[in-house]
């Protein structure tokens, strides 16, 4: 058995890799403040990590905006490999974005620097850059929406499950591949387009709004969005379910 600590185990990831490890029989440690544990202030941290193998880290920090999330980010990687070394842990896996290698700034540059401190720090790093989750869809319409229109980039994405992405991490968890290896990826399995996938959500929840697709200059990554910069490379696991097979389930 395998004693395995998740940061960030209430998040959209992470407490699907909760499920995921429980269900393999793993011991498993969730690391988030409602658990008493604090990646950036390292309240609990110690404790939590004390026995643990690998760290499985799907934290996400208050702000999507590039300053906020590189602090947190860069703050969460540090006290989680000092602490983690202290304890012992062989491997820290982690969950990023594919095409963060391509942003031109904001949230997509704050999650490159996080990978770069992961791959620079004392304990060997593996990543896995997902595609933008099925969940996320709602979020971005809650976020783009004014009155009975929902305003939505023109992202090109090959979206994924939460699940699906959380039992390709536990699967890097266990690897034998030794670290050092380049990011891994994986999408879903096949091509969509945010402002369909938005509609498909509005006719399931029974919802009038009109949606509309934009351009953001005030975006560093519009472009990235729009030109196919967030799908997947041609080594990229490929897994579904469909978005379409997902919201049929929720």
């Amino acid at each position: 058995m395998t004693r395995i600590a998740v940061a960030g185990a209430t998040g959209r990831v992470g407490r699907h890799v909760v499920d995921v490890l429980n269900e393999g029989g793993h011991d498993v440690v969730a690391i988030s403040r409602s658990n008493g544990v604090d990646v950036i202030t390292g309240d609990g941290l110690a404790a939590a990590l004390e026995g643990a193998e690998v760290v499985i880290d799907t934290s996400t920090g208050p702000s999507a905006e590039q300053g906020p999330a590189t602090e947190f980010f860069l703050t969460a990687t540090r006290n989680l490999e000092e602490e983690g070394v202290k304890a012992g842990v062989r491997r820290l896996v982690l969950v990023s974005i594919i095409g963060t290698d391509k942003s031109a700034g904001g949230y997509g540059a704050a999650k490159l620097a996080q990978e770069r401190a992961a791959l620079a720090g004392p304990i060997p790093a593996r990543i896995l850059r997902a595609a933008q989750f099925h969940e996320f869809v709602e979020v971005l319409m809650g976020w783009g929406r004014q009155g009975d229109v929902v305003y939505l980039p023109k992202m090109r994405t090959q979206i994924v499950a939460a699940r699906t992405v959380a039992e390709a991490l536990v699967g890097l968890a266990l690897s034998q591949e030794p670290e050092g290896a380049q990011p891994a990826e994986i999408a879903g399995p096949r091509e969509e387009y945010l402002p369909d996938l938005a509609q498909l959500v509005a006719a399931k929840r029974g919802d009038p709004v009109k949606i509309e697709a934009v351009s953001n200059p005030a975006d560093p990554d519009d472009a990235l969005n729009s030109n196919g910069g967030l799908l997947p490379g041609p080594h990229a696991t490929l897994a579904g379910p469909t978005f379409a097979e997902w919201l049929d389930a929720n």
